[in-house]
């Protein structure tokens, strides 16, 4: 059973929340933190229950980089690596929601796998 419906309705949450957000009048670092503690963990249940493809997810972050770049003033060549790189000079505080959604499956997959559960 494909769930390409709840894709397509994880990206218009998503779309509706980040203009949302923009709208709401705060400087823009806090716009990054309400996306990074508040929006990045609603969209990420969806995304780990439900079979949504990864091109659906790297949309998703595209809207998100797209609106990140702009609350943070960053010129729009500003690469991603630079943006979610831990190893870097300048280190932002910041998740990548396809990482976080890649790590999410795993560690549910692992955690089904080491059940000690007999049904599961």
């Amino acid at each position: 059973m494909k769930d390409t419906k709840r894709g397509a309705e994880t990206l218009e949450l998503a779309s509706e929340s980040l203009l949302a957000i923009n709208k709401c009048g705060l400087q823009g670092k806090f716009n990054v933190w309400y996306l990074q503690f508040m929006l990045i963990p609603k969209l990420l249940w969806p995304l780990l229950v439900y079979d949504i493809c990864s091109t659906s997810v790297e949309a998703i972050e595209a809207k998100i980089n797209k609106y990140t770049r702009k609350w943070l003033g960053v010129p729009p060549g500003f690469s991603d690596v630079a943006m979610y790189c831990r190893k870097a000079k300048l280190k932002l505080p910041m998740k990548s929601i396809l990482e976080e959604c890649k790590c999410s499956k795993a560690r549910l997959l692992i955690m089904l796998e080491e059940s000690d559960d007999s049904v599961v």
